[in-house]
C-alpha cells in the first residue's frame, strides 16, 4: 500500500475513534473521588490545595497529614493541584479515584511558565542544552499591523528581520536571517514552522501565538536533517486550558503616516535645473525667461502648470483597525481555543473617484483558528487544529509600483492634471502618466486569497507494553488559492493643442483569474518513550516523515526523512541529547539523495554542585555546548530543477528550409548536467551559559557560535574547449562565527514594578573556497574575505570603484589618470583612484570590497514599568556594520524628466563647489553613475520600534460586569529613528521606501481597548 493512502487511513481512524469515545462519555455523572498526593520520592504531601476547574461551587480542600483528600465532583470536572515550590498539575476527575498524584518539585528554570517547545516535544528550560531563544506571545506589543515582522523585529537574539521589499498594505516584505551568512550564493531563509508544520506565520494574528522560538544550533536543527541548515523559527499556537474558561476582546484603531516620502521639485526649480543639465551636456536651454516667470508666478496653470503629485495624490494619514475575539476553556474531555479577528489597513492614495470602484490600495484580512484537544480516555489523546485566513488586497490596475513611480518622478510641469474643459491632461511624451486618471479611469484589481491550515495529531499511550511508551502521529494539510477580479478601463489625455492620446473606454468587469494555488501536506509518525529510573530520566523520540509541496502547473516537491532523538538527564543536573536524522531530497541524483545528520548537545547545571552552593549572589548557572551536521537542499541559484540530468530547450532558434519565410523550431541543449550535485553541509558548534544572579532578579545568557558550511555551489572551472556551459559544482566553502548575549533584570522600587531587557548579536563571515576566474587581480578576488555585497536596485553589487572626491578644475582632470566611462570628463564629475596604476581608470580598477548590506551586529533593548493600574513599555531596535547604496535614489529618473529629483538641488556647480553630488547631466552620464563608494552610506540605525502606555480600570469597578480586566492603551510603531545619514532624507533600513516606485515605510499611532471576561 502506498504511504499516501496509509496516512489518510490512519488519520481517519484516529478521528473516528476520538468521536466515538468522546460521544460515549457521560460528563454529568456525580461521583466521589479520593486520592493521595505525593512527591517524587513517593512521600505524602500535606497542605496541597486541591480544587475543581474555575472553582465550581467554591469547591476547594487541602490534603491531610497523609497527603489524602476527598471531594465530590462530576465526571467532566478537572482537578487542579497546587503547592508552593511544586509544579501545578491538572488531572481529569475520571483518572483520580484511588490513585496517587505525584507533584514535581519546581526547580529554577523548570516552573509552570518555563516550557520550551522543540520539534515534536516540549522541555523545561532547565533541560535545554541547545541554543534556543524564545519570546512569549503576551510579551509582544499589540499593534495593528499586517505582518508579525513588525512586532518580532529585534526581540530575539540571533534573528535578524530586515524590511527589504514592498511595504504597501498587506505586503510588509521582510527577510529573515539566523545568526549570520555562510552561503554566498543561496538564500538563507530559515525554515518556518507553525505547530510542527512548515507554514508562513507572518500573516497570523498576534493573539494566535503562544510563543515564538528560534532554533539556532545543531542540537535542535539536526532533527530536520537536510532542510534546516539556515535555522528554524518555531511558532506555537495557543491552546485551551481546562482549569478556566476565558473570553477576551481587543479593539484597536490607528493612523499611519509615511516615515519618508519623495518631496517633488516645484516647476520653477525643476525648469532651472533642467536648463542646467542641458548646459552641462552642451545643449541649449529648454525653458526661457517667460516660462520661468510663469512657473514662478503661476500665472498660466494650463500652459505652465506647477503640480505636486505627491501632495495631491497621497494622504498624510491613512487609517488602520484591528478587532480580535477569543474564547478558550474546556473540561476533562475537551479543551478548546477559538479566535476570530479582522484587520483593515487603508492605503495612502487619494484624489480619484469612480462610481463603480475605489482604486486606492487597501488590505483586509480575516483570521480564524480553532484548536481542539480531545482526551478520549486515559490512553488516547487527539488534537485537531483548523486555521483559516482570507486576504483582500485592492490596488490600481496599473500596479502600485507604476502609480508611485508616476507621482514620484513625473515632472511637475509636464501637464495640467485637468484641462480647462475638464479632460485629462497629458502630452505625447506623458500619455499614461496622469495620476488622477490612473485612480479614476484606469481600472482596479482585487486579489482574494484563501488559506486553510489543518492538522490532526494523536498520542496513544502503550504503557501495557512498556511504561512510558506511546505511539504518535501528526498530519497536516494546507491549501492556498488566489482569485483576482476587478474592473478594466482605459482613459485618454489631451495636450494644450487639443491633440488626443489614447482611447477612453467605459469600465467593465475584468476577466477573472485563478492562480497561486498551493497544496502542502506533511506526515510524521513514530514513537516516544518518557520514563525515569530513580534520578535517571530518559526521553526518546523517533519519527518517520514525508512532505509534499505542490503548485499548479509544476511537478510536486517531495521530501522524506527519519528523525531520532535521545535525551538523558541525571538528577536534573547533567543533560545529554543525541540526535540523528536520515533525510532525502529529490533535487539530487537517485542513489545520492539521502544523507545522515548527527548532532550532540550537553548541559551541566554547575550551580547545583557543592563547591558553588555558598556563592550567595549566584542563583543558577548552566553550561551548554553542542556540535553537529545539518544540511540545506534549497540550492536556489541552480539554473534549473533536476540539474543532475541533461535537459533540452525545444523552443530554440530554428532554420528556414527552402523558400519558406517561417523557421522550423529547433532544439538546443541546456547547460550540461552535474550528476554529483549535493546539498550544502553545515557543521555547527555552539558553547554558552545561562546564569541568574541576586535571587534570580538578573538573568544573563551568552553563546559563542561557529559554522563551517561546505559543498557550496560555485561556477566550475572547466576549459571553454568543451563548447558548453555547465551547471554549478559543489566546490565552495564558507564560515561564520559570532556571539550572542541576552540579559534581563527585574526589580521593584516601592510600588513600581520595573523590568529592563536586551539582546545583542555579533557575527562575521569568511569565504574559504570559491572558484574565481584565472588571471583575476588580487584586489578583485573574494577568497578569504567576508560574504558581502550591497543592494543596489534589484542587484547585489560587491565590486566598486574607489572615489576621490569631485573634480574642481580642468587642471585636476589633466593631472589625473584618464577616466574612460564617458566621452568627456569635466569639473563637477566624480574622480576615481587608479588601483592598478596603469594611468587609466577602467573596469580593471574595480575593487572587491567588504561593504555589506547584512549588518555585523543587531540588537534590541527595552523596559517596562507598572504602577498600580498604569503600565508603560518601550522597545528600541537597531543594527550596525551595514552599508546602503543611494545611487538609485540620487540618480533616479529617466530621460523624460531629465534625471531630476529633490536631491538635484545639491549638485555641483562652480558656485557650489562643496555640493554633495556631481554636476547635472542629461547625456553622457556614464562617469557619474558607475558603481563606486561615492554612493555608499552607513546603514547603521537605532529605532524606537514600539512604545505603549496603558491604564486598567480598578477591579472594584468592573467586578459587577463580570469582567476581570478592562484596559485602555495607546501605542506607537516606528516612532523615532537615529542614523548616520545626516540631511539625507531616507530610511536606513529600507532606503528606497518612499522613492522610485516603492511604498513608504509607515509610522503607526494606535488606540486600543482590551476586555477579559
Amino acid at each position: 500500500m502506498k504511504l499516501s493512502k496509509l496516512k489518510y487511513i490512519l488519520c481517519g481512524l484516529f478521528l473516528w475513534l476520538s468521536i466515538v469515545q468522546v460521544h460515549g462519555q457521560s460528563p454529568d455523572e456525580q461521583t466521589m473521588v479520593t486520592g493521595k498526593v505525593v512527591n517524587e520520592n513517593n512521600d505524602p504531601l500535606p497542605g496541597v490545595k486541591v480544587y475543581i476547574q474555575e472553582g465550581k461551587a467554591g469547591k476547594s480542600v487541602n490534603t491531610d497529614g497523609e497527603g489524602k483528600f476527598y471531594m465530590k465532583c462530576t465526571s467532566s470536572d478537572v482537578f487542579v493541584f497546587k503547592m508552593q515550590g511544586y509544579l501545578t498539575l491538572t488531572k481529569p476527575a475520571t483518572e483520580i479515584n484511588e490513585t496517587r498524584i505525584k507533584l514535581i518539585k519546581a526547580l529554577i528554570d523548570a516552573g509552570d511558565d518555563d516550557d520550551v517547545y522543540i520539534p515534536f516535544g516540549v522541555r523545561k528550560r532547565r533541560q535545554i542544552s541547545a541554543s534556543i531563544s524564545t519570546v512569549r506571545g503576551d510579551e509582544l506589543p499589540q499593534i495593528p499591523s499586517s505582518s508579525l515582522n513588525n512586532v518580532l523585529t529585534g526581540r530575539l537574539s540571533g534573528l535578524l528581520i530586515s524590511a527589504n521589499g514592498s511595504q504597501q498594505p498587506g505586503m510588509d516584505i521582510s527577510s529573515f536571517l539566523i545568526r549570520g551568512r555562510s552561503s554566498y550564493n543561496n538564500s538563507q531563509d530559515p525554515l518556518i514552522l507553525v505547530d510542527g508544520a512548515e507554514r508562513d506565520f507572518r500573516s497570523m494574528d498576534l493573539n494566535e501565538i503562544e510563543s515564538v522560538s528560534v532554533l539556532k544550533d545543531a542540537g535542535t536543527l539536526a532533527w530536520y536533517g537536510m532542510y534546516a541548515a539556515n535555522g528554524v523559527v518555531y511558532v506555537k499556537t495557543k491552546r485551551g486550558n481546562a482549569t478556566s474558561t476565558k473570553v477576551t476582546f481587543d479593539a484597536q484603531g490607528g493612523a499611519q503616516k509615511a516615515l519618508q516620502i519623495t518631496q517633488p521639485l516645484n516647476s520653477y526649480t525643476y525648469a532651472t535645473l533642467f536648463n542646467q543639465g542641458l548646459a552641462n551636456s552642451g545643449n541649449t536651454a529648454k525653458y526661457d525667461a517667460t516660462a520661468l516667470n510663469a512657473y514662478q508666478t503661476g500665472s498660466d496653470p494650463y500652459n505652465y502648470p506647477t503640480n505636486n503629485f505627491v501632495r495631491d495624490f497621497t494622504r498624510n494619514i491613512a487609517p488602520t483597525q484591528r478587532y480580535v475575539a477569543t474564547v478558550s476553556g474546556g473540561n476533562s474531555f475537551v479543551k478548546f481555543y477559538t479566535l476570530l479577528s479582522y484587520f483593515n489597513q487603508g492605503g495612502i492614495y487619494k484624489g480619484g473617484t469612480n462610481n463603480l470602484y475605489d482604486a486606492n490600495t487597501n488590505f483586509e484580512r480575516y483570521n480564524l483558528r480553532t484548536n481542539l484537544d480531545l482526551h478520549v480516555n486515559k490512553n488516547l489523546d487527539v488534537s485537531l487544529d483548523i486555521g483559516g485566513r482570507i486576504f483582500n488586497l485592492r490596488f490600481p490596475q496599473v500596479g502600485t509600483g507604476t502609480f508611485l513611480n508616476t507621482i514620484y518622478s513625473t515632472p511637475p510641469n509636464a501637464f495640467p492634471v485637468l484641462n480647462a474643459d475638464g479632460s485629462y491632461g497629458g502630452t505625447s511624451l506623458f500619455q499614461k502618466n496622469n495620476p488622477l486618471a490612473m485612480l479614476s479611469a484606469a481600472g482596479v484589481s482585487t486579489d482574494l486569497t484563501r488559506n486553510m491550515l489543518t492538522s490532526i495529531s494523536a498520542k496513544q499511550k502503550m504503557n501495557g507494553i512498556l511504561d512510558g511508551l506511546s505511539f504518535n502521529i501528526f498530519y497536516s494539510y494546507d491549501i492556498t488559492g488566489l482569485y483576482r477580479s476587478g474592473f478594466d478601463q482605459n482613459y485618454e489625455v489631451y495636450d494644450q493643442t487639443g491633440a488626443r492620446f489614447g482611447t477612453a473606454s467605459i469600465a467593465k468587469y475584468s476577466a477573472n483569474t485563478f492562480s497561486g494555488n498551493i497544496r502542502k501536506n506533511e506526515l510524521w509518525a513514530g514513537f516516544d518513550y518518557d520514563h525515569n529510573f530513580g534520578k535517571n530520566g530518559f526521553n526518546i523520540s523517533t519519527r518517520a516523515s514525508q512532505a509534499t509541496y505542490a503548485t499548479y502547473g509544476s511537478l510536486p516537491n517531495d521530501r522524506e526523512g527519519w528523525s531520532n532523538r535521545i535525551s538523558y538527564n541525571y538528577s536534573q543536573r547533567y543533560f545529554l541529547e543525541l540526535t540523528g536524522t536520515v533525510s532525502g531530497s529529490e533535487s539530487f541524483m537517485p542513489g545520492k539523495r539521502f544523507g545522515f545528520f548527527p548532532a550532540a548537545s550537553a548541559g551541566w547545571i554547575i550551580s547545583d554542585e557543592k563547591f558553588l552552593k555558598n556563592v550567595n549572589f549566584l542563583s543558577f548557572l548552566k553550561l551548554r555546548a553542542s556540535y553537529g551536521l545539518v544540511g540545506n537542499d534549497a540550492l536556489t541559484t541552480l539554473v534549473r530543477r533536476f540539474a543532475f540530468i541533461d535537459s533540452y530547450n525545444r523552443s530554440a532558434t530554428g532554420y528556414n528550409f527552402g523558400t519558406s519565410y517561417t523557421a522550423v523550431g529547433g532544439t538546443s541543449e541546456n547547460a550540461l548536467a552535474n550528476p554529483d550535485l549535493t546539498w550544502e553541509k553545515a557543521y555547527k558548534s555552539s558553547v554558552g551559559f545561562d546564569a541568574k544572579f541576586f535571587k534570580e532578579s538578573l538573568s544573563i545568557s551568552t553563546d559563542y557560535f561557529y559554522e563551517d558550511r561546505k559543498d557550496l555551489l560555485t561556477t566550475p572551472l572547466y576549459p571553454s574547449i568543451l563548447g558548453r556551459n555547465l551547471v554549478q559544482s559543489n566546490d565552495g566553502e564558507a564560515s561564520y562565527k559570532g556571539v550572542e548575549i541576552n540579559a534581563n533584570y527585574k526589580t521593584k522600587f516601592g510600588k513600581v514594578d520595573f523590568n529592563i531587557f536586551g539582546n545583542y548579536t555579533y557575527n562575521t563571515s569568511k569565504i574559504i573556497a570559491i572558484n574565481e576566474g584565472a588571471g583575476l587581480p588580487d584586489y578583485q578576488k573574494v577568497n578569504g574575505h567576508p560574504i558581502a555585497s550591497v543592494v543596489q536596485g534589484t542587484s547585489n553589487v560587491r565590486n566598486f570603484l574607489q572615489s576621490d572626491g569631485i573634480f574642481q578644475s580642468q587642471a585636476q582632470i589633466d593631472a589625473s589618470p584618464i577616466q574612460r566611462f564617458s566621452a568627456t570628463v569635466r569639473p563637477g564629475d566624480i574622480k576615481y583612484k587608479d588601483i592598478n596604476n596603469d594611468g587609466v581608470i577602467d573596469n580593471l580598477d574595480f575593487v572587491a570590497t567588504d561593504y555589506n548590506y547584512v549588518p555585523s551586529a543587531y540588537y534590541g533593548f527595552g523596559f517596562s514599568a507598572a504602577y498600580q493600574n498604569f503600565d508603560f513599555s518601550a522597545f528600541f531596535q537597531g543594527t550596525s556594520g551595514s552599508t546602503i547604496s543611494v545611487q538609485n535614489i540620487i540618480n533616479s529618473g529617466n530621460a523624460n524628466n531629465g534625471y531630476l529629483n529633490q536631491f538635484s538641488v545639491d549638485s555641483w556647480t562652480p558656485a557650489n563647489p562643496t555640493a554633495s553630488y556631481p554636476r547635472l547631466l542629461q547625456a553622457d552620464r556614464g562617469n557619474n553613475t558607475q558603481n563606486s563608494d561615492f554612493w555608499l552610506r552607513s546603514g547603521d540605525y537605532l529605532r524606537l520600534k514600539n512604545v505603549e502606555i496603558g491604564y486598567s480600570l480598578p477591579a472594584s469597578l468592573i467586578k459587577r460586569a463580570k469582567l476581570s480586566q478592562v484596559r485602555f492603551y495607546i501605542s506607537g510603531l516606528n516612532m523615532l529613528t537615529f542614523d548616520k545619514l545626516g540631511s539625507l532624507n531616507i530610511d536606513p533600513e529600507v532606503p528606497e521606501a518612499g522613492y522610485n516606485s516603492s511604498y513608504p515605510l509607515m509610522k503607526v499611532y494606535s488606540f486600543g481597548l482590551n476586555l477579559k471576561f
